[in-house]
């Protein structure tokens, strides 16, 4: 953290800010393991039931949207306009609990299938409304060739940029803690016609959908999440405030992004007295999402849910109606 001029000291929401911006520098900073999997361009999907959140272009994008096909899954890049896509319980299993979905990606690309998609449709199925955010990102070459380089360059740390403060960091993440808040925004006002409870919209991300979904909830201003989950995203210490929603953190050891980085954020909720449940499992790697693999990282989702119903958010709520 970069020291702070004046004879105060900075507020609890600047160390909160500077905190979660050191993790966020430390992530986008750190190499992963090699990418073998071919990228494959894809025509951009359909997507006929995605509202537009209003948050407008992206200052500056001249890439266009495009989409890829990886890990037999699908991925969307250089996305400028932020959308929320509902995926809706059906009527009768309906809980009143909304969960904003939000895949990650290192905020240049969106693991749109894997963790989005069908992390919605499992939610709707347990009587949840699920959103799957599609947020605005970094801008990457237009072209497949040039994208790849791109992405092998930043995991080698080629072609790193140079180190920023914590303020610049949030700062960059401005754009997609917008489009987070439009979501939550949209929820609540549709809330009577989605058979949502406006108190109990939460938010679940994963890798650098962890980040936005933690930054929304420590500086996301008016989103207040009920209850955040955080999947493979960083565990860097923060600032607690006192309000700070329920929280639920799963990874796993062998994570080559944040498996060694300590459980400083579970610390810091034990330390404010505020709940968190985390799981951590033996193997599974980084970005296991809904993927079925064998190894128990893939009971994840169950144990989200179980948590789910043990706070009461399965429950049927005498929320607005339709």
């Amino acid at each position: 953290m970069l020291p702070m001029t004046g004879t105060t000291g900075p507020s609890p929401k600047q160390q909160r800010l500077a905190l979660l911006a050191a993790a966020i520098l430390s992530v986008l900073a750190t190499p992963a393991h090699a990418q073998d999997d071919r990228m494959v361009p894809i025509t951009v999907p359909a997507q006929p039931d995605a509202i537009a959140l209003g948050t407008g272009a992206l200052p500056g994008a001249t890439a266009p949207e495009a989409w890829h096909r990886q890990y037999g899954s699908v991925f969307a890049r250089n996305v400028t306009v932020a959308t929320l896509t509902p995926f809706l319980p059906a009527p009768g299993k309906a809980t009143g609990t909304a969960v904003i979905v939000a895949p990650g990606g290192g905020f240049r690309t969106l693991s749109m299938e894997n963790e989005g998609w069908n992390v919605a449709r499992a939610l709707a199925a347990r009587g949840v409304a699920a959103f799957v955010l599609k947020y605005r990102l970094i801008q990457t070459p237009p072209d497949m060739p040039g994208f790849e380089r791109a992405m092998r360059d930043m995991f080698s740390g080629a072609a790193r940029p140079p180190q920023r403060s914590p303020d610049q960091a949030m700062a960059d993440l401005a754009p997609q803690r917008a489009d987070a808040r439009a979501a939550f925004a949209l929820v609540r006002a549709r809330a009577a016609q989605w058979r949502v409870d406006p108190g109990r919209v939460g938010m679940v991300g994963f890798s650098a959908g962890a980040m936005l979904t933690m930054a929304t909830a420590l500086a996301g201003e008016d989103a207040k999440p009920a209850f955040i989950g955080i999947v493979y995203g960083p565990l860097a210490p923060v600032a607690v405030p006192p309000n700070a929603p329920p929280l639920f953190v799963a990874l796993a050891a062998d994570d080559p992004l944040f498996g060694n980085g300590g459980t400083g954020l579970i610390d810091s909720w034990r330390a404010a007295h505020r709940p968190v449940e985390f799981h951590l499992y033996e193997q599974g790697g980084h970005g296991f999402g809904m993927y079925d693999k064998p190894t128990t990282s893939t009971g994840w989702f169950d144990a989200f849910t179980r948590w789910l119903a043990m706070h009461g958010w399965l429950g049927r709520a005498a929320g607005p109606k339709p």
